[in-house]
């Protein structure tokens, strides 16, 4: 199918994309920056910019099977005159976009998947939240009214719609749990307000499933929770964040501080509700992640327990080796449960490389693309360590397709970096390790910003990493142990 998403390179967008092209499908994203754009979601998907024409955005509807719109500007900062139409602007105004140009056209898509949330219901305490309950009547739940009003008239135009109430997505690299991570992590966590008021959360994963299950099943017409099935309160989910970053969580923030800091956006975060996805549990939905500490589990983790790092006591023989001397060897194996052809023809294109990357590092490829790969080509690319950008050079030290490539830092911030990829075939699936000999600069205080700054750097980057594959790809399930746990292969020479 070829399917044209709104807001693809937001946090749902960018992991819907990756699991939508495992299935064989065409993404095709409707955006406002092509370049940023195509630097973080690689050349699998469609760019078609925003400011295009009405015939222009006919054209790639036309061609579509399906619509995910998942746009919208950010809701949690205060809700000034301008933001409040912002906010209107980017959901209400943009889906009555979309439906008014499908309205016209003499082929349509078949189905329209249009993201809302729980913000519809309003404030409402502790009572059980199913979707046939009535909206609130505040600002949040008018705008998710409006928002869901414009996209259910697609339904006269014979198209299927389905609206998802999306709760609190938990990711470890994007939305608010990246942004709650810091504090929580200090020790310096807090219950918010009267700590009462309830959490719908999903992960992210589940919540890309439910979207891939929306996309194939009939059934999913009308209003849908995109919720866990088990809600829990503002104090519940803190104490369980505390819990899985091994922190206490003794501290509250009044609800008064949050209404001088935000305004009348506290909303968001002092009024709750006890949404249940009773709809898509009634038709077969399963939650890979049901409760919120196994949600929160995961998604801190965000693959970082695969990544080893040690000394770098026996690295490969060669000029950049012997010249840059490494300190510390990243190791990660990964069972991919897709064929090496279709992994390797995936890793040996730098332009997706920026898939496969934290977004917090602002990845951007400098070199023209498309890049020829082979042994001596050098690529540019530009990251973001903090506030501060900064230039990677690269040159492809070995390449072997199908087996094995090698990049090395020629300029950037490692004092050496010296990337190895193997690849190995097990019938239907892939074994892939990635080895990584590197040294920070700085000597004595390499060495100390190794220990509380690189190594947990890098473990998230590897983490993020393995993510995507599984997103990609998904991980093969070994010998009857845990998903995407390689078993050694031995190291290449």
């Amino acid at each position: 199918m070829r399917i044209f998403i709104t807001g693809v390179t937001g946090l749902v967008g960018r992991a819907l994309a990756l699991r939508l092209a495992r299935d064989g499908h065409e993404p095709i994203g409707w955006v406002r920056n092509e370049g940023a754009a195509r630097a973080i979601l690689g050349d699998s998907v469609q760019l078609v910019p925003v400011g295009a024409s009405d015939d222009t955005l006919a054209e790639a509807l036309g061609t579509s099977d399906a619509v995910i719109n998942l746009a919208g500007a950010p809701v949690a900062q205060r809700w000034s005159a301008d933001h409040r139409r912002a906010l209107v602007h980017s959901r209400v105004d943009l889906t009555r976009r979309l439906v008014g140009v499908m309205r016209d056209m003499p082929r349509r898509p078949s189905v329209l998947l249009s993201a809302s949330a729980v913000g519809f219901y309003g404030d409402r305490g502790d009572e059980r939240l199913d979707e046939g309950a009535d909206p609130g009547d505040d600002f949040l739940s008018a705008l998710c009214v409006d928002w869901e009003a414009a996209a259910l008239e697609a339904q006269q135009y014979g198209l299927r719609v389905a609206v998802l109430r999306i709760g609190l997505v938990l990711d470890g690299e994007g939305g608010a749990l990246a942004a709650m991570r810091p504090a929580f992590g200090l020790g310096l966590g807090a219950v918010i307000g009267s700590g009462r008021q309830m959490m719908p959360f999903i992960h992210l994963h589940d919540l890309v499933e439910m979207f891939v299950r929306a996309l194939a099943d009939d059934r999913f017409s009308g209003p849908f929770n995109a919720t866990a099935p088990t809600p829990v309160s503002n104090r519940e989910f803190s104490r369980a964040l505390g819990r899985a970053l091994g922190r206490p969580v003794l501290l509250r923030v009044p609800s008064f501080a949050m209404r001088l800091a935000l305004g009348e956006a506290a909303a968001i975060v002092l009024h709750g509700q006890r949404a249940v996805p009773q709809r898509a549990s009634s038709l077969g939905f399963e939650f890979r992640f049901p409760t919120v500490d196994g949600a929160l589990r995961d998604a801190l983790d965000g693959g970082r327990s695969s990544v080893y790092i040690g000394p770098a006591l026996d690295p490969p023989s060669g000029e950049y080796l012997r010249e840059r001397r490494p300190r510390y060897l990243l190791e990660q194996r990964t069972s991919i449960d897709a064929p090496l052809h279709e992994v390797f023809d995936f890793f040996r294109k730098a332009e997706n490389l920026g898939v496969m990357t934290p977004p917090a590092l602002a990845f951007e490829i400098r070199t023209p693309t498309p890049i020829e790969m082979e042994r001596g080509r050098t690529i540019t690319y530009r990251i973001r360590l903090g506030p501060a950008p900064m230039r990677w050079l690269t040159r492809i030290e070995a390449w072997e397709p199908g087996h094995r490539f090698v990049d090395a830092q020629m300029r950037g911030p490692y004092r050496c970096w010296y990337h190895e990829h193997v690849f190995e075939a097990d019938g239907a699936r892939t074994h892939m390790v990635d080895r990584v000999w590197y040294a920070p600069p700085l000597g004595v205080l390499g060495r100390i910003a190794q220990v509380l700054m690189v190594g947990p750097m890098l473990r998230r980057i590897f983490g993020h990493r393995r993510c995507a594959i599984a997103l990609r790809f998904g991980l093969a399930r070994r010998h009857g142990g845990p998903p995407g746990r390689a078993q050694p292969l031995r190291a290449a020479s």
